[in-house]
């Protein structure tokens, strides 16, 4: 247990840009009540998503100053009354902090606190929050089209949700097929576990794409950004096949035309509504997942507490995703 009453966080004081994210010395260390565990946070995950709900972009907005962040890895500090599956000392990882993880200290509800498995480092451990179970979530949203042999796209299939997709789509015998926007992008996502890997940066991809498939197309679509792709995921889904968008920044113009011709289904998700028998399933997988060690999220960079507005920057603004960013504590 520790005895700290102070501690280290990034505040948002204002909604804006990355530099409303402010380092504060003096945060009181959150209180764990009866069913939450504190976690000193060695690692923090870095999500899209952070920087959304920062610019006040997100569509709700909670009371400020507020600490970002819904996942950590690190070791339990100490645990609620009515705790049982963990105790101070635990490698732990969390899928959605109370407090925010953008700390050296957060607070989790017991249900959303993981063993952290010995082969995975705090920095990947911080790394299985929204992108893993963003991805597993996907999968449930498809689940009709989820039978071994079918394909699936994942149309952005280098960053933290989409190599979490080609490992648990791989999982759940699927053929993989994935896009990135690098070479080296495309080399990750195949050592992921994907049988064919594209850059949709390159003209005519596409084609290559419903080659891969025979001429019919992917019976499944998991769309990265939707904004730029939804068209076109539109034209290659196959007859009866089913779009998942788990994300897009922006509007996209489609011919809903495609949508009868090809009977096909589009649909999306946010993370934070499902429901509770979703959760116990992607817990399932995860658990599945790490257990078996098929899941192991790839870090691409790390970054200090006092660097989390350029952490904020660069995974808006890059030349090419691959994998996660990190806050180290």
């Amino acid at each position: 247990m520790s005895g700290r009453k102070e501690m280290r966080a990034i505040r948002v004081a204002n909604y804006g840009g990355p530099e409303v994210l402010q380092v504060d010395p003096k945060v009181p260390v959150p209180v764990p009540s009866d069913t939450q565990v504190l976690v000193e946070v060695k690692a923090a995950g870095v999500n899209p998503v952070d920087t959304y709900i920062r610019s006040g972009s997100f569509g709700t907005t909670g009371p400020l100053p507020y600490t970002p962040g819904a996942d950590a890895a690190g070791i339990v500090s100490n645990v609620g009354a009515k705790v049982t599956k963990f105790k101070p000392g635990d490698k732990v990882y969390v899928v959605r902090t109370v407090s925010g993880g953008y700390a050296e200290f957060t607070v989790a509800e017991e249900s959303n606190v993981g063993k952290l498995p010995s082969h995975l480092s705090f920095s990947q451990g911080a790394g299985l929050g929204i992108p893993c179970y963003s991805a597993s979530r996907a999968f449930i949203k498809a689940k009709c089209k989820v039978k071994p042999g079918n394909t699936v796209l994942v149309h952005g299939a280098s960053g933290a949700v989409g190599l979490a997709c080609v490992q648990i789509g791989k999982a759940k015998g699927l053929t993989v097929l994935g896009t990135a926007g690098t070479k080296e992008g495309m080399d990750l996502v195949l050592k992921h576990g994907a049988a064919k890997a594209f850059n949709h940066k390159e003209q005519g991809y596409i084609d290559k794409v419903l080659e891969a498939t025979n001429g019919t197309g992917p019976d499944i679509i998991i769309e990265m950004l939707a904004s730029v792709n939804l068209a076109t995921d539109l034209k290659i889904i196959n007859k009866g096949g089913i779009i998942v968008v788990v994300g897009s920044r922006g509007n996209a113009e489609i011919a809903p035309g495609l949508l009868q011709f090809k009977e096909s289904i589009v649909t999306g998700f946010a993370l934070w509504n499902a429901p509770p028998e979703e959760w116990v399933e992607m817990h399932q997988v995860i658990s599945e997942g790490l257990t078996k060690r098929w899941l192991v999220p790839s870090v691409q960079k790390e970054y200090k507490l006092e660097e989390a507005s350029l952490a904020h920057e660069e995974i808006i603004n890059n030349p090419g995703t691959m994998g996660n960013r990190i806050l180290i504590m």
